[in-house]
């Protein structure tokens, strides 16, 4: 949805009949969803073309998740229609989110919809906020106030709003990697809008190298400024970042990282959060939730959450970039 932070580094001259072993050749497939690209490598011996197949299946959890699209199940639910139902893909992403707003004491949350559209992040009209606005607004802000009820959403006031953006995408490249999986792939690497997953190696039998942009104000291109390269199999990636999703009001940047206890969009010197661990979905979400915890918590937070390892882009005090990692986000780093 939001970044184009992180970019796939295809160390070689691609040829999609290549064939390395008994897996089979590999292939390549992109396109375009939830206003995003899409690249996908797999081996399989078999299905050289599932352009087809993976399009209709983004297409269906666009219908299902993407605020974007006037018709989906999380827009009726937004626009409180009767009767609505979820669908298996709804109500996953609902229960992670929960749970991770547990795990972040309120950090993560998907009901600060009218916030992110108040503040012009959304599929709504920015408007000029003001404290009396945000106080207002915030009255609606909390998972406790919305719950599953079998196949339905129960919300406390029709105004609670649902904004799924910062772990959905996370979500589609987890559902993608699950069809190729229930194809036999056993070598593959998803990338959806920069979140990414990964299982084996790739057409050279090395592991995949992410690489990760530099998190200068004004590098709008991915792969022209990276920072670090991370090598990684059987792992999910995500990382977030406030240097291309802002914009400028009275000389001041309002970044897409709304902090949910205080309606703001949060000031830190955190610049950019990469996070490594199973679920496309899971490291998504937390890389929001880090941003908005700021540097010191955020590192008390990744410490502390087991299958989690993170690296940190911060500017210190003489406006220069420090970074903070993980013990074992170690093995996986490359410098580019």
């Amino acid at each position: 949805m939001r970044r184009y932070i992180i970019v796939l580094l295809i160390l070689m001259v691609w040829i999609s009949s290549c064939n390395t072993g008994s897996g089979g050749a590999y292939h390549r497939i992109q396109g375009f969803t939830q206003g995003t690209t899409y690249r996908i490598i797999y081996q399989h011996p078999t299905e050289d073309d599932l352009q087809g197949r993976i399009d209709s299946l983004l297409r269906s959890f666009d219908r299902s998740l993407s605020s974007y699209d006037t018709t989906s199940i999380i827009s009726a639910v937004n626009k409180n229609k009767p009767d609505v139902l979820t669908d298996s893909m709804f109500r996953t992403v609902f229960r992670e989110s929960a749970r991770v707003y547990q795990v972040s004491g309120g950090a993560f949350d998907i009901t600060l919809g009218p916030l992110i559209d108040a503040w012009g992040f959304g599929p709504g009209q920015r408007q000029e906020v003001d404290s009396s606005m945000v106080d207002s607004l915030l009255q609606y802000v909390g998972m406790e106030k919305v719950q599953l009820k079998g196949q339905r959403v129960v919300k406390s006031h029709p105004a609670v709003k649902l904004n799924v953006n910062a772990i959905a995408q996370g979500y589609s490249v987890d559902v993608a990697s699950a069809f190729l999986e229930e194809l036999g792939c056993k070598n593959y690497m998803v990338e959806i809008g920069g979140e990414i997953r990964t299982r084996g190696v790739n057409d050279k039998g090395n592991f995949w190298r992410i690489g990760v942009d530099r998190p200068e104000y004004g590098n709008m291109v991915p792969g022209e400024q990276l920072q670090v390269i991370i090598s990684m199999h059987n792992r999910s990636l995500a990382t977030s970042g406030n240097y291309r999703k802002f914009y400028e009001k009275d000389g001041v940047k309002i970044t897409h990282s709304i902090d949910p206890l205080t309606g703001y969009p949060k000031e830190s010197s955190l610049l950019s959060v990469t996070i490594l661990c199973d679920e496309c979905m899971t490291a998504d979400a937390y890389a929001t939730t880090c941003m908005v915890m700021g540097l010191e918590k955020a590192k008390l937070f990744v410490e502390s959450t087991k299958g989690v390892d993170a690296y940190f882009i911060y500017g210190d005090e003489f406006g220069g970039y420090q970074v903070w990692f993980t013990k074992g986000m170690k093995k996986y780093i490359e410098l580019p």
